[in-house]
């Protein structure tokens, strides 16, 4: 929201989705988490300094960083329904930036229905890529610093069972009349599902980059502390 707003954007979500998100989807994954096994190295590992901050710096700027690629992907998806997409009206950057000026006299949106811009779809796209990252976030959580390759999700099989409900819960609003008359969405064709699936999924390899320098080039040293 802070995002769009600054940018000069339409609304990318709206109140009642957040809600669904940080109340529904995001639960099931969030109390499965507390049946992940120990770390690999856990053995390894010097004892925690009680003195130590419960979230280091480097911890902080790993938060903060894919905290900062979800915002930009949300609004990124969004975006890209109005600028790219074969079913959106491909209005250009300066256009969207300016979408509250639309009116039928304005020689900028000559062409262009200004009824467009309160579409649900770009708000859906935005919505989908936001359930979708936090699965796969709930997956980078597997472990704080092993990579999935070594200890893979299926370790935790209420994890896999939560993240498999969440997303049917998001295809039911989507999908299952009338909530997406309630949710304000809309359903999305197979091409749009790609584009969301190539927005969300890089965050777990930007997650396994970050847990990379930390297992190899941090842990143990001040970095982390």
């Amino acid at each position: 929201i802070f995002l769009t707003a600054i940018l000069g954007l339409p609304e990318a979500l709206i109140p009642v989705q957040l809600l669904w998100v940080n109340l529904v989807t995001d639960g099931l994954p969030a109390t499965a988490l507390g049946f992940n096994p120990p770390d690999l190295d856990i053995m390894d590992k010097q004892p925690r300094n009680p003195k130590e901050p419960l979230i280091s710096g480097w911890l902080f700027f790993r938060y903060l960083a894919v905290g900062v690629y979800v915002g930009l992907a949300t609004v990124g998806a969004a975006t890209w329904w109005f600028l790219y997409d074969a079913e959106g009206p491909q209005v250009s950057f300066h256009q969207l930036r300016n979408f509250m000026r639309c009116t039928e006299d304005n020689p900028i949106f000559e062409g262009i229905d200004c009824e467009i811009f309160e579409s649900r779809y770009p708000t859906t796209m935005a919505l989908s890529v936001l359930v979708t990252i936090e699965m796969c976030n709930a997956l980078n959580s597997v472990s704080e610093n092993q990579s999935l390759l070594r200890m893979p999700p299926w370790l935790n099989i209420w994890l896999l069972g939560a993240i498999i409900m969440s997303m049917a819960l998001h295809f039911l609003i989507l999908y299952v009349k009338p909530m997406p008359l309630i949710f304000q969405v809309t359903p999305l064709s197979w091409p749009q599902w790609v584009v969301v699936m190539k927005i969300s999924l890089p965050v777990i390899l930007l997650d396994e980059g970050l847990k990379y320098l930390s297992r190899n080039h941090l842990d143990g040293e001040h970095g982390l502390h």
